[in-house]
This record gives C-alpha cells, sequence and structure tokens, in this order.
C-alpha cells in the first residue's frame, strides 16, 4: 500500500507508540492520585507539556491539552464568544475553514452572535484588506486558519496577527496541518490561541492541545474535576499526551531537512502527474503552498470514482478533505476559491509524510496514469 492521505492522518512514529505501551501497560496511574503511580503519570504529563511548548517557544503553563484539534477550536471560538460578550459579540473567519470552526460560528450565530465570512483569492489566501475593514468596535476574535487542509495555501498570520493587535481583538488559529511541519512564531505573529491535533503530525488520534497566551481570558467548555488547572476538565489522556509530545520532538528536531524533502517528493509528484496525464491542473499556488499538501483537479474524471480505483490498486488519496470525503456535495473550500462545479467534482488531494519515498512516488504516478485512462475510455 501507498499512503497519500496524510492531510487525513498519519503513521505514527515507533518511539510514540513504545512510549505510550509503557504507560498503558505499566505506568496507568491516574495522574489526579497522590500514590507514586498517580505521581509518576503527572511527571509525564508535565514533562509532555514542557517539550510542546518548547516547540513554539512559549511558556509550559500556556498548554492546554484536549481531545484533539475540533475541541481546541471549539473552545478557543465558543470560549472567548462567552467570555467577551459584554465587549463583543462580532467574530471574522474565513470562508475557507475547516468545519470545526465553520459550524462551531454557525452556532453562535443562533445564539445572536454576528460572524463576518472574509473571502480568498483564487489560491485561497484571505484578503487581508477585506479582513480590516471587516473589523469593528465590537469584534472580539479573529480566526483564520494557518494551512487549508483541502488545498495547502498558506495563509500569512503575521500580517493577520499584527492587524488583530493593532486594533486589540484576540487572534486564533488553526493550526492543525501546520505544526510539526513549519515553524510557527506565537509572539512573533501574536497568536493568542493555536489548536493542534496529534495525528496530523505522527501522533495519536484522540489528543491535541489549545495554546492560550498568558493573559488571555477565555471560558472553559468541559466542567468538572478542575484538571488543566480547572480549563479543561476530566481525567487526562496520559499515553495520547507522552505519545503527542514524541511525536512532536521527532518532527521539531529535523523540521528544516523533512520539509526539503518532502517538498521535493511533492513537486516531483506533480510535475509526474501533469506530465503522465493530459487535464491535470493544481489548485492554488502549489509551488507556495504547504509542502505537503497537493490538491489537483483530473478533467472529466468524478474524484470519488478515481479514489475508490485508485484505493483496489491500494493507493490512498483523498478526494477533498477526510472529514467531506462521504458527502456527495462540493467543497466549500473550492467554491470559495472560484473553482467551478465540475472542477470541485473532479479534485482529489494527495498528502505525503516523511515517510514517503521517491519509488513511491514515481509507482503512484504509473498507476495513476492507468487509473485516469481506464476511467476515461468507460465514463
Amino acid at each position: 500500500m501507498i499512503y497519500l492521505d496524510n492531510a487525513a492522518t498519519t503513521r505514527m512514529t515507533n518511539n510514540a507508540i513504545r512510549q505510550m505501551y509503557k504507560i498503558m501497560n505499566e505506568d496507568y496511574g491516574n495522574p489526579s492520585s497522590i500514590y507514586e503511580y498517580g505521581i509518576a503519570s503527572r511527571g509525564r504529563i508535565e514533562n509532555a507539556r514542557n517539550v510542546i511548548a518548547s516547540t513554539l517557544q512559549v511558556l509550559p503553563e500556556e498548554i492546554y491539552f484536549t481531545s484533539g484539534g475540533t475541541e481546541a477550536n471549539n473552545w478557543a471560538i465558543v470560549g472567548t464568544a462567552f467570555s467577551k460578550r459584554d465587549k463583543g459579540s462580532h467574530i471574522i473567519t474565513s470562508r475557507v475553514e475547516h468545519k470545526s470552526v465553520i459550524k462551531t460560528c454557525e452556532f453562535l450565530e443562533r445564539l445572536g452572535y454576528e460572524i463576518s465570512y472574509i473571502d480568498v483569492n483564487e489560491a485561497g489566501v484571505i484578503d487581508v484588506g477585506q479582513l480590516e475593514k471587516a473589523i469593528r468596535p465590537d469584534t472580539i476574535l479573529i480566526s483564520v486558519m494557518c494551512i487549508n487542509n483541502e488545498v495547502g495555501s498558506v495563509m500569512p498570520l503575521k500580517e493577520i496577527g499584527e492587524l488583530a493587535a493593532s486594533r486589540n481583538v484576540l487572534f486564533h488559529t488553526d493550526a492543525v496541518q501546520a505544526y510539526g511541519h513549519i515553524p510557527i512564531e506565537c509572539h512573533e505573529w501574536h497568536i493568542d490561541m493555536l489548536s493542534v491535533s496529534a495525528h496530523k503530525f505522527h501522533g495519536p488520534k484522540g489528543v491535541g492541545f489549545l495554546y492560550i497566551r498568558n493573559g488571555t481570558n477565555i471560558y472553559p467548555l468541559i466542567n468538572g474535576g478542575n484538571q488543566e488547572r480547572g480549563m479543561r476538565s476530566g481525567t487526562e489522556n496520559v499515553a495520547g499526551i507522552v505519545g503527542m509530545a514524541e511525536a512532536a520532538r521527532e518532527m521539531y528536531e529535523n523540521m528544516d531537512e523533512e520539509m526539503m524533502k518532502i517538498k521535493e517528493l511533492k513537486n516531483l509528484l506533480y510535475r509526474e502527474l501533469h506530465n503522465r496525464v493530459e487535464g491535470i491542473h493544481a489548485h492554488g499556488d502549489y509551488i507556495e503552498g504547504a509542502s505537503n499538501i497537493l490538491s489537483v483537479v483530473v478533467d472529466g474524471v468524478d474524484a470519488v470514482c478515481l479514489v475508490d480505483s485508485l484505493g483496489q490498486n491500494e493507493v490512498c488519496v483523498s478526494a477533498g478533505s477526510a472529514c467531506n470525503s462521504r458527502e456527495i456535495q462540493s467543497s466549500h473550500v473550492l467554491k470559495a476559491m472560484g473553482v467551478g462545479e465540475m472542477a470541485a467534482r473532479s479534485t482529489i488531494r494527495l498528502s505525503l509524510s516523511k515517510y514517503n519515498n521517491r519509488e513511491e512516488i514515481l509507482k503512484v504516478a504509473e498507476i495513476f496514469e492507468e487509473t485516469v485512462n481506464h476511467l476515461r475510455e468507460i465514463y
């Protein structure tokens, strides 16, 4: 099997698996307990918090563990909305955010909040000029993702953060596709909150974190036993947290080298596909976009059929984002970029990781050519 759906989820590192197994099999104490097993578990959590904080060059107490990126996004947006209601009820986001942001904003709209959705250009990058004009005296939050999960467009976070800070508006970014893949400067980019999910950078599923800059007051969403300093209750997922920290440590140790390698493989993949198959076009600016995400339209071929056919040949790719792959509808991201209905339904996403190699890429291009030609003959 050749796996090219790493924007959906990634293979875990061996070291993360080993550490998680040890915790689940041996060091399984409740971290809230005061006996030795519990104290050891608490130490594991705090060590993991220190590791993750170091990758962002922030304070350990600014890291709060969650069940993943969706929870972190919900918490950042709803927690801010509820805590800032006395200041205002206006939130700004983009039209290409992950559904966990879009749906959360729609939920707040039903509660009486006002949401402004900012347009993007044909490359999927937000219009900062429109964003600036949208800021009002009652604006309490700007939430814009770092890297788009469907097309890999990279947002100008530093520019957005500086704008938000100059207008005294909190700035949250969904960094699920960015953390572990690119350097992130929380202080320099004026990021107040940042959401991360472990399974996007070779950690386990079901765990993530929310960075909350000290002095940023938001309400907790989950109340109970006062874990995470009273901000996110519930017995901590010790094994998941430790596995996430180990994956983060590995990714940040070799980031520059891995980024360069993956970028070269992505460029090779597009060149091979473009040269072998007529009617293939990349969405957005694939050169300037994320190093690991390639979104292409294959003229005259239904994306769902193509994904299924490639899967039968043991090549794993996605028709848009994983969260949308079972829905028979056009991508809201592609629509916002001005992509037509037919092109949107012929779009697939190929996403790479450090576990891919040149031989796999060349094999995929060969299988891809055969599969597309076969489907075009049929339909």
